[in-house]
Parts: C-alpha cells; sequence; structure tokens
C-alpha cells in the first residue's frame, strides 16, 4: 500500500460492535473527506502491518538521539516493536497520517481533531499525560466485547462508504 498523504487512514477492529459504531460516528462528521478506514482483520491492514515491520527490522537499536528526542515518537517505536508485530494484540485504534502513526488515545484524540461541530475542542484533553490518556482507553479496549458485542465477520460497507474502505 502506498503511502497516502491526502487522507488519514484508521485501522480499527473490524468485528467489535463499539469499533464499527465509532468508524460510522467518524463517517458522518467527517467534513472535508479526510479519513479511510480498514478493518484490522482486512488484508489491507496486514499489508500496512508488514510494511511497517520492514521499517522496523532496525528500529530497536534507534537511539533517543536518532529520534529528535520526542518521546512520543520513542513511544511508537517501543509500542511497535512490542505489540503490533502480534496481531492478537492489535486492541487498539491507530491513525496513520502524514508518515507518523499513532495510537489508542492519542489516535482518538487526533481523529476528533478533523471532525466537525464542536469535536474538535477535546482535543485539548491531549495535554493530559499519556500514560493516564491511555489507561482509560485499555480499559475501555479490554471490556469493549463484552459491554457492546461483537460479530462474526468484518463490517461490509455500503455502496455509498465503499470509496472511504481500503
Amino acid at each position: 500500500m502506498n503511502e497516502n498523504r491526502e487522507h488519514g487512514l484508521i485501522f480499527f477492529d473490524g468485528i467489535c460492535n463499539l469499533c464499527n459504531h465509532t468508524v460510522q460516528f467518524i463517517i458522518k462528521r467527517d467534513k472535508y473527506d479526510y479519513f479511510r478506514f480498514a478493518a484490522l482483520q482486512s488484508d489491507a491492514a496486514k499489508e500496512w502491518l508488514k510494511t511497517v515491520n520492514i521499517e522496523l527490522e532496525n528500529t530497536e537499536s534507534l537511539s533517543r538521539n536518532e529520534l529528535n528526542g520526542d518521546p512520543e515518537q520513542e513511544q511508537t517505536v517501543q509500542y511497535l516493536n512490542s505489540e503490533v508485530l502480534d496481531q492478537e494484540k492489535l486492541n487498539t485504534i491507530m491513525l496513520h497520517e502524514q508518515g507518523k502513526t499513532y495510537y489508542r488515545s492519542t489516535a482518538a484524540l487526533r481523529i476528533l481533531r478533523k471532525l466537525n461541530g464542536f469535536w474538535p475542542l477535546l482535543y485539548a484533553l491531549i495535554i493530559i499525560p499519556p500514560f493516564i490518556r491511555d489507561f482509560f482507553y485499555r480499559l475501555i479496549s479490554r471490556n469493549r466485547y463484552r459491554i457492546w458485542g461483537k460479530q462474526e465477520h468484518c463490517m461490509v460497507p455500503d455502496a455509498d462508504l465503499v470509496s472511504k474502505f481500503l
């Protein structure tokens, strides 16, 4: 998959009811048709993950200086090395935009920033340290099937929405 700098790519759990409702919520409020979507279980997402894996072969040896001292970039590399390589551990939403990939609460807040209405105001929550935001994100993520349920198969988009999905 070629990197697409014109659209933000959202990867989500395709069998999760909460995640599917969230995608529908985003689509309705995506005023500039910015986002594209792929279920983590889809071939498009698997292809993207393989691309990330190839790029990450040498990331374990990256120093803080090579990451320009950016703690979020360092956290992303650490996350990719430890979790993304295992499909079973992909219990998160991912947003890939402008060459960077964001996870969990950071991805959610960056998505809200692009929606119409008052939703971009919630981006102010980015000032809360990620370990606090992600604690609550993980709490919801771990219980999402129990609370909202799950489907047997990934959502199939309507003909009107097919262009939004990879």
